[in-house]
């Protein structure tokens, strides 16, 4: 079987760390626009559940995973289980990561196109105070779903890829940060391998130029001479978000998704660690097929973050922390009794009245009849919030803290912590959606678990 993108989807954190601030922080250039910030609840594994759930569509258990990142929240542990379990998978399918360096996206992607399932690729980049990579980073998350050629939105026309070794850019083990030797040198390395590995795609492609062109690069210079001569420009809502990393090249492929007619061609160079050239054609599905909420809408919807405040989400300025007790660790064996509601946020239904119960029980609360249920997923299901209340001593490491009761479109009722908002964003009324996210870390342990963020104004709420 021949293997297309059948669906895709982008997130998109919604912070901004403006340039302006940035540079008046640090007494540098301030320049203009920003970079996009995850926030301190979020990693590589929370991000790249948002943007497979927007990717899969009515995609179901049994789809492979492919996850690429640079910064893998866990080492000696598959982070794509979590994924795997965070879409409700059950314990049927392949989950795998492909770790490590940015170049992993693409091989996330042929693994995916060759084999068909999910390629994930999702990355939290963080650079050193007043470094280029701490002003032009960002992070992120796509998704791309590969089914059926018969049902795809673009397939893939031609591959061509050249690989070398030399030491433009690295970063040991334990480090926040990466490091890179003088730009020159690298760009005197890439610069022929991209012209190599294009070349030879247009040519079994059979054309002489692409309709779209992304260029992906963890080095800037070399980047922006490829997009200029394969490109003409980078068009603006690329331009604007940044190099997320492993995200990246992902990122950039949905935004030309989002916005590609029927029958064009899409040219990927991605330039990490030698080049890897593909180039797509869109189908006649491709209208029907794009994500709910694009990647310009996405950047459009951003708020500020205080420079500070980012550095304390990214573990570089060490602040006082609330005088209260630290959390206990998680523990393996509740969390696995217990993964279907603690990763997939799974309740259950009374099938004799219909009372819906979070987490899930085996009597009703309602009826009182026993193990009379049927799972549910709540966490697809929008919900209003009920009431809600504002901590400022709990332990977080950006407060206050929201909690609020919400009503679940369809039944069911649970308390659960807001995330992207502040007490003023809030009311009695508000419309909120679920959200995969870090709870807490205690030593070396992801709590992770689901949160509501509000509603964005391109998903039909302010």
């Amino acid at each position: 079987m021949s293997f297309g993108i059948v669906g895709y989807g982008s997130y998109v954190p919604r912070y901004r760390l403006q340039n302006e601030e940035l540079g008046a922080a640090l007494g540098t250039k301030r320049g203009k626009g920003s970079r996009v910030v995850a926030s301190y609840d979020e990693d590589a594994t929370t991000m790249g559940v948002e943007a497979a759930r927007r990717a899969l569509g009515s995609a179901t258990a049994g789809v492979s995973i492919h996850f690429a990142t640079s910064t893998p929240p866990y080492l000696d542990k598959t982070n794509a289980t979590a994924i795997h379990a965070a879409l409700d998978f059950g314990h049927e399918g392949f989950a795998v990561d492909m770790a490590g360096s940015p170049r992993s996206a693409i091989g996330a992607l042929k693994a995916s196109a060759a084999l068909g399932g999910l390629a994930i690729l999702s990355d939290l980049r963080t650079g050193r105070p007043s470094s280029a990579d701490e002003r032009g980073g960002a992070d992120g998350a796509a998704a791309f779903l590969f089914g059926d050629e018969a049902d795809a939105i673009a397939v893939v026309v031609a591959e061509a890829s050249a690989s070398a070794e030399f030491l433009d850019r690295w970063r040991t083990p334990g480090d926040i940060a990466s490091r890179s030797w003088e730009e020159r040198f690298g760009q005197e390395m890439y610069l022929p391998l991209i012209a190599d590995a294009v070349k030879r795609v247009l040519a079994a492609a059979g054309i002489e130029q692409a309709d779209h062109v992304i260029v992906s690069s963890p080095h800037t210079r070399s980047a922006g001479a490829a997009a200029k001569k394969h490109a003409g420009a980078v068009p603006s809502e690329e331009g604007r978000l940044g190099y997320a990393g492993a995200a990246d090249v992902g990122l950039k492929l949905a935004a030309v998704l989002d916005r590609a007619e029927p029958g064009q061609t899409i040219l990927v160079i991605s330039a990490a660690d030698g080049c890897d050239a593909t180039v797509f054609r869109t189908t006649d599905l491709i209208a029907e097929g794009r994500a709910g909420v694009g990647v310009h809408e996405q950047l459009a919807e951003g708020r500020d973050v205080a420079y500070a405040q980012y550095l304390t989400w990214r573990g570089l300025l060490d602040r006082e922390p609330p005088r209260r007790p630290e959390p206990d660790r998680p523990a393996g064996p509740p969390a696995g009794r217990t993964e279907a509601w603690k990763f997939a946020f799974v309740g259950s239904r009374c099938t004799n009245c219909g009372f819906v119960h979070a987490p899930p029980l085996r009597v009703c609360k309602s009826c009182h009849h026993i193990d009379e249920m049927e799972r549910i997923a709540l966490a697809k299901n929008e919900a209003t919030v009920a009431t809600f209340t504002v901590d400022r001593l709990a332990f977080s490491p950006s407060p206050p803290m929201i909690n609020a009761v919400v009503d679940f479109d369809g039944g069911g009722r649970y308390m659960v912590e807001l995330a992207d908002a502040t007490p003023e964003d809030i009311q009695i009324g508000t419309r909120v959606k679920m959200s995969f996210r870090r709870l807490y870390t205690v030593d070396g342990v992801h709590n992770y678990f689901w949160k509501a963020v509000p509603l964005s104004a391109a998903e039909g709420e302010g």
